[in-house]
């Protein structure tokens, strides 16, 4: 058989079911006589944001997929790449690529070379005999340890090459590895001690699908959780031990719990060290539970290293802690005291949340979607800027993978792909991306491919007309050139490209046209509801 029909094969055999990308790579065509899905895009780096959302919310039993054309196509798609590699999602990346007689001949662009600094593994195929390996090399990676994307470069004189039939190839393993039972006992002894410890869950929750073992640990010894932005959903943020997730922007008992915590235990995360994550505090004990060793003691100092899957790091947690602690220790201080700092920090937020001004307050915006949509049937995700820091502290998710959460980069307009491979992979969800008239500029256009291929998503749109968040570091040019201005009727170009768009300037009609929206996309129609706001700035920081 010809190689793109090998390819396709082992992609069929692997499960693959949609494939993102843009012409021209001919393995769309070979892809598509084998009934996968070709999902096209309008710039690369909107497909791979696809792919990776079909990625996370299956928990990597799904593997996205993309492939692009050599050269051009292959340079737009290096930012989806780097994105996927730092919020490590594992995902396919099919590049095709220059003749081998002129692949590593510069100016030419070598994608299996270029993209390896930002790749879990990168390698092209340059005997079609080994087509078989190569992909069992690739899936290996994609289906074990910490995710990250899997470079496969198809040289463009290679599809006329013939695999040997029978096609050799079976579907790879997926295989979980646990903790040293010796620091598990040290852990566990640790945490059963504690005065004041607190959970940090990370992404590798939900990758490993430990969601019940978490819960279970929190309630067994009374201990609060916060999450990171990637492992929003964890953990249900109406839970009362839940203290929400952590970004930029927090609730006010995250930053006080971590302050006064004597323990803390960061299970399926990697502590990286961003602006957009939670600062550990210093001088704390702290257990770090990882699926990669690369990243104990990368940002911070661990007591205890427990590498491993993160169920099965719980699951011997719990079992050890079950030897000395029999049944739920009681949670009523620490509950009554999680309660009163919410209430607290709600009461300082609420006139922003049920704010009746024009321009719209963003924040009303996003108080009233919570309150309209069925938070448990919905996926929702923000974009880079204001959006991620107005929604991330207050919107309380119940659902494992209902909030896809990112912030280690900050690619604007990774919103949109993210709410469309949501979609695809999850079709019965009401998904959602919330993101601002910046993020519109980068990917916008992408909107279409929503309507031409039939991907019914609701787009919130912030549109103050202006870069806010800039608008405290670029005074000068703002006053002199308008630097940060920027415009546009983007409910009109979403009714346009043939989907549904509504502009909302009152309060009251806020709620009417998130209902509207719904309907529409419960028709197959993807929709924008575009809300005119503030060029509101303010977010809840550590000590607001």
């Amino acid at each position: 058989m010809k190689l793109g029909t090998a390819i396709a094969e082992i992609m069929k055999r692997e499960g693959i079911e949609i494939l993102c990308g843009y012409p021209v790579n001919h393995l769309i065509e070979h892809a598509a006589n084998a009934n996968i899905r070709p999902i096209m895009v309008r710039q690369e780096r909107v497909g791979l944001h696809m792919a990776d959302a079909i990625s996370r919310v299956t928990s990597g039993r799904s593997i996205g997929a993309f492939c692009m054309q050599h050269g051009p196509g292959a340079e737009n798609a290096m930012g989806g790449v780097a994105q996927c590699f730092g919020e490590s999602v594992p995902v396919l990346v099919l590049p095709m690529g220059y003749a081998r007689r002129i692949s590593n001949i510069e100016p030419n662009f070598n994608s299996s070379q270029a993209m390896k600094a930002f790749a879990k593994s990168s390698e092209p195929i340059n005997l079609a005999t080994e087509v078989g390996n190569i992909f069992r090399r690739a899936f290996t990676k994609l289906k074990n340890g910490r995710g990250g994307p899997v470079i496969v470069e198809i040289p463009a004189d290679m599809w006329n090459e013939e695999v040997p039939e029978p096609l050799n190839y079976a579907p790879v393993l997926r295989t979980r590895y646990g903790a040293d039972p010796v620091h598990v006992k040290e852990a566990a002894a640790l945490l059963v001690g504690a005065k004041r410890p607190l959970i940090y869950a990370g992404q590798g929750v939900h990758y490993a699908k430990a969601w019940p073992q978490l819960r279970r640990l929190a309630e067994r010894l009374a201990i609060p959780v916060t999450t990171s932005l990637g492992g929003k959903s964890s953990f249900p943020e109406t839970h009362p031990l839940s203290l929400g997730s952590g970004g930029l922007a927090v609730p006010r008992a995250v930053p006080k719990f971590l302050s006064e915590a004597d323990l803390i235990f960061g299970v399926g995360c990697s502590f990286t060290e961003t602006s957009f994550g939670i600062a550990m505090p210093k001088g704390k004990t702290i257990i770090h539970s990882t699926l990669d060793p690369a990243h104990l003691n990368k940002d911070v100092e661990a007591r205890i290293g427990l590498v491993g899957d993160a169920g099965l790091v719980l699951d011997a947690l719990l079992e050890e802690i079950g030897k000395t602690v029999a049944s739920d220790r009681n949670a009523s201080a620490v509950v009554a005291e999680i309660a009163a700092l919410h209430e607290e920090w709600l009461a300082k937020w609420m006139p922003k949340l049920k704010s009746n001004d024009a321009p719209l307050n963003p924040y009303r915006v996003l108080w009233d979607l919570q309150h309209t949509v069925d938070i448990k049937n919905t996926i929702i995700t923000h974009d880079a800027g204001s959006p991620r820091d107005q929604l991330s502290p207050f919107w309380r998710p119940v659902e494992p993978l209902s909030y896809i959460g990112w912030g280690k980069t900050t690619q604007l307009g990774y919103g949109l792909g993210l709410a469309m491979g949501a979609k695809l992979a999850k079709p019965d969800k009401l998904c959602i991306n919330v993101w601002g008239d910046a993020a519109i500029g980068f990917t916008g256009m992408d909107f279409e491919t929503a309507v031409r291929e039939r991907i019914p998503i609701m787009s919130i749109l912030l549109n103050n007309f202006s870069m806010a968040i800039e608008l405290k570091v670029m005074p000068i040019s703002t006053e002199k050139y308008r630097s940060t201005d920027i415009s546009g009727d983007y409910a009109a170009m979403a009714r346009a490209f043939g989907g549904y768009g509504e502009r909302v300037t009152k309060p009251e009609d806020i709620v009417p046209a998130i209902k509207r929206g719904i309907q529409k996309t419960q028709e197959g129609v993807p929709v924008l509801l575009e809300f005119i706001t503030s060029k509101e700035t303010e977010v809840s920081r550590p000590g607001t």
